[in-house]
Parts: structure tokens; sequence; C-alpha cells
């Protein structure tokens, strides 16, 4: 794509596309203790799942999260808590192919690198907060606080929406 129209365009349908599966994930999210899970210990299942994830957070933009937490609790009956943290292994992961894509690639952008080294600290800091977090939290907060972070996120993309529409 090329041209500000089609940004537009893009921007339009990725922000329409994350809405749709925040809202689905949402409905999910308060829906799942009438849905059986699957606990799948399929090899070539965990293969498409991870394949389909990808690409979907690759076009999207995102890392994923909200989508890997509904895809492990119900294909692999994690709890909220479990799908989160093993959420974080997926997206760093799938972060890091992406980083050395760009590098290999040479796309590298351009970009303050005093604010970079002060994203990265907090990145990090945040991530080693949360994670200490989730151990002292229970469950049923955790799912709590999933559901306003995903209220949010639903509020950013149907901002975005009208942005890129207007």
């Amino acid at each position: 794509f090329v041209g500000a129209e089609n940004a537009r365009i893009v921007g339009a349908i990725q922000a329409v596309v994350l809405l749709l599966i925040t809202l689905s994930v949402m409905l999910y999210m308060l829906n799942r203790d009438k849905i059986e899970t699957k606990n799948s210990k399929s090899f070539f299942l965990a293969v498409l799942i991870g394949l389909g994830l990808g690409v979907i957070s690759s076009f999207l933009g995102i890392g994923g999260g909200p989508m890997n937490l509904v895809i492990l609790y119900f294909f692999f009956s994690m709890s909220t808590k479990q799908a989160a943290q093993n959420s974080l292994f997926i997206i760093f992961f799938s972060q890091i192919s992406s980083l050395i894509q760009t590098f290999v690639t040479n796309s590298v952008p351009r970009f303050n690198s005093t604010n970079l080294i002060f994203m990265i600290i907090g990145g990090v800091s945040a991530g080693l907060i949360g994670s200490i977090l989730l151990k002292k939290l229970s469950t049923k907060t955790v799912d709590r606080l999933l559901m306003l972070v995903f209220t949010l996120v639903a509020i950013i993309n149907i901002y975005n929406i009208i942005k890129f529409l207007a």
C-alpha cells in the first residue's frame, strides 16, 4: 500500500478487526464458565494455533495478548494466570523474531535512542512488577483487571476507527 489514503484505510481495517477481536474476547471471558475447554495435547494443533496467532498479531501490530489468553484457556485448559504467563513467552519470542527480521531486512526505523533506552527500562520494570503482582493477585482479580484492560482497548479502537475514517 502506498499513499496516505491507503494508510488510512489499512489503519481503519486494523482498528475494526482489533475491536471485533477484543469484543469477542470479552464476550468469551464473560461466558467461559459455560464453555467446555479442550485440554489439547496435540503438537500439530499447537503449531497451527501459533502460526495463526502470529499472522493475526503481525497484521494488527500487536503482541497478541488478548487472543493468546482465550486461545490458551480454551484449547489448553489453562487458568487465566497460567495463560497470562504463557502469553508473555509467546509474545517475547514472536517479537524477537520480528526484531531479527527488522535487522536482516535493514528496515530499522529512525528513533531517538534516549527515548528508546527509557522505554526499555520502563518495559522491563513494568514486566517485573507485573509478574510479582500476578503471583500475589487472585485469579478473580486478574480476570477483573483483564476486563478493564479489554474495555480500554475497545475504547481506543473506537477512537482510532473514528480518527482513520474522519
